[in-house]
């Protein structure tokens, strides 16, 4: 008897491993990165950083609720299903601009449906009151490829130091170039910089966020920091996005259509992500518009997921499409 009662709490315990826990089990899916201090930043500075979230049970999770104390920052999940082992992104933007001084805001992940547990995440800055990003970042938006528009952004600092910007730091991929001038004193400030960003003509289409750094000769903060973002789009489209094969008997094979567009004549030069019994039949012929065949024919049973990425002779541009199959036994 007293057997069988310890088989079957072994049992319980094995199938619902979430039952178990105690305390805030749902913290777990952060693996320990539930704290993250910006530090001493330019009052205006739009703060960004992700945590990372993995589902290390053996059941969906699902995130129900995130909740945060303070108007100034928004958190967004990239999914509200976490799958088993499945890996996601909790975005956070902190705007510096809406507080001075030292700021502390609670996250509250809220993670269920059957088992209710909930994460607090904690991040932290500090916005300097005597230096202001106006606006705090640049932002593009989007912009079609080729077009090289400018934006501004003035830092400006009204303390007692001989204040000074002594270097500005970019990655050397930054799809823009930088120009810098001074500001006059005046308006509140005793000294001030603008910053004009200019995207360059030959970027290839992209979604781009990157980190502009300021070194300043101030010991208490010696390196300020704002981000440049946009999206470029491509003069290249490909209509569907994705294709599914629903369902091909092994040896069999299964076709489909993708059309791929541009203003000017354009060749094919390549192919990338063939593969686990998907193929890709390129037209060899240089116009504005190609009918591109996708064959499927499996050569096993399985789900297949495979990222075809099509090369042009368009300056490096390339269109991508999620190609999905499910082969079937005969």
């Amino acid at each position: 008897m007293r057997r069988s009662i310890l088989v079957a709490l072994g049992f319980l315990l094995l199938v619902s491993p979430l039952r178990a826990q105690t305390g805030a089990w749902a913290e777990k899916i952060f693996g320990g990165d539930v704290n993250h201090d910006f530090g001493v930043q330019a009052r205006g500075a739009q703060l960004k950083y992700k945590f990372k979230m993995t589902n290390i049970y053996k059941v969906p999770l699902q995130l129900t609720e995130v909740r945060v104390t303070c108007g100034c920052l928004t958190a967004q999940p990239s999914t509200k299903i976490l799958q088993p082992n499945e890996t996601a992104w909790l975005n956070v933007n902190m705007d510096a601009g809406r507080f001075t001084g030292a700021k502390s805001i609670r996250i509250f992940v809220t993670v269920g449906p059957e088992y209710v547990s909930t994460a607090t995440l904690t991040v932290s800055a500090n916005a300097r009151s005597d230096v202001v990003f106006n606006p705090g970042e640049i932002d593009f938006g989007f912009v079609q490829r080729g077009q090289t528009p400018t934006k501004q952004i003035d830092v400006e600092y009204a303390g007692a130091l001989d204040w000074r910007v002594t270097e500005i730091v970019k990655q050397g991929s930054a799809p823009f170039e930088l120009r810098v001038e001074e500001l006059p004193p005046g308006g509140g400030r005793t000294r001030g910089y603008r910053l004009f960003a200019t995207l360059k003509a030959d970027v290839p289409g992209a979604k781009f966020k990157q980190e502009v750094i300021l070194k300043t000769n101030d010991p208490t903060t010696p390196l300020l920091t704002f981000n440049i973002l946009g999206n470029i789009q491509s003069t290249l489209t490909a209509t569907p996005e994705a294709i599914n094969f629903a369902g091909v008997k092994i040896a069999a094979m299964q076709t489909r259509k993708i059309v791929l567009r541009s203003s000017q004549a354009f060749r094919l030069v390549g192919v990338d992500g063939q593969g686990d019994g998907v193929s890709v039949i390129l037209p060899t012929t240089a116009e504005t518009t190609h009918f591109i065949e996708v064959r499927f024919q499996p050569a096993r049973a399985g789900e297949v997921r495979r990222e075809i990425v099509l090369r042009t002779d368009l300056g490096g541009e390339a269109a991508r499409v999620m190609v999905e199959g499910i082969g079937l036994p005969e």
